[in-house]
């Protein structure tokens, strides 16, 4: 048995998130952000047009970065570093979709606060034990391998009381990834139909947001959103196994939307641990329990 003294070799390789901070380290291009000041020049037109997407707009001389549209290909930090730049972080799921706009927009907090407050009484049935089907809506495959990482040993979504499901009328929540194409739209409506109360939609990855580089045309819908009502948005291209998770548990209730400090040091990065070694790092008192067994 091969795996006995790996085991021992290797520790525990499981995450502690959400229990505690975690991340894929320093270099990772978790998003995109935009810093103040970057009012726009000569150049703002040229790459504002250079993004592939659309994700770039400019309001008022100061840009705009849409992360629904974002694929994440790096052309606005090359061309314009001073403005735009990568952060590691992953946390970046947005209940609304007004909410991936960055630098964020001046919203009605009385309205954002109505929206979670009901998503929360949905789903208050649901924070023992989760379902989930998935849907491919027109993907390029890229998501469907992040989504199959929350079943390794590294994420293990079940200690979380997250499992699997193949029929929907067993499902409470759907993901749906890829960019609702036009094949796929009436078994998507029929999937949510089935789905019992309550339940919760997320649209997973670029594409299932805003229809990624193909957008809306006579193949696809630029999105699930005009398909099915959606609870909760992450974004990415694909979206990592972490930001996955971090949008399931936004969506039912186990997770504030924007915890801070919401990229962890790099000392407190996962990393493998022998059994029975502490592992640092504080957890907060918002952070939910790790296992939520039904």
């Amino acid at each position: 048995m091969p795996w006995i003294p790996r085991g021992l070799r290797d520790g525990i390789v499981t995450t502690r998130y959400p229990r505690r901070p975690d991340g894929y380290g320093e270099g990772f291009r978790g998003r995109v952000v935009v810093h103040p000041g970057g009012d726009g020049d000569l150049r703002a037109g040229s790459i504002a047009e250079a993004c592939p997407t659309d994700a770039i707009s400019i309001d008022a001389g100061q840009f705009c970065l849409d992360r629904g549209r974002c694929i994440m290909c790096g052309r606005c930090v090359e061309l314009y570093p001073e403005v735009f730049e990568f952060e590691p972080d992953f946390e970046t799921s947005a209940i609304g979709r007004d909410r991936l706009v960055v630098p964020d927009r001046e919203e009605d907090d009385a309205s954002v606060a109505r929206t979670r407050s009901e998503l929360a009484r949905r789903v208050k049935a649901l924070r023992r034990s989760v379902h989930i089907r998935h849907l491919d809506a027109g993907s390029d495959g890229a998501e469907e391998w992040e989504v199959a990482a929350l079943t390794n040993p590294v994420y293990d979504v079940q200690r979380l009381g997250i499992y699997f499901t193949a029929s929907p009328k067993h499902a409470d929540l759907l993901l749906v990834t890829g960019v609702g194409a036009a094949g796929m739209l009436r078994s998507l409506q029929h999937t949510f139909e089935v789905m019992p109360e309550p339940k919760v939609v997320i649209a997973a990855g670029a594409d299932a947001i805003s229809g990624g580089l193909i957008g809306h045309g006579y193949a696809a819908r630029g999105g699930i959103a005009e398909s099915v009502p959606v609870d909760v948005y992450v974004p990415g291209s694909p979206p990592t196994p972490f930001g996955l998770l971090h949008g399931i548990l936004l969506a039912v209730g186990l997770l504030p939307e924007a915890r801070r400090p919401s990229t962890p040091p790099a000392s407190n990065a996962r990393r493998s641990v022998r059994p029975g070694t502490a592992v640092p790092g504080p957890s907060t008192p918002e952070d939910p329990p790790t296992e939520a067994g039904p």
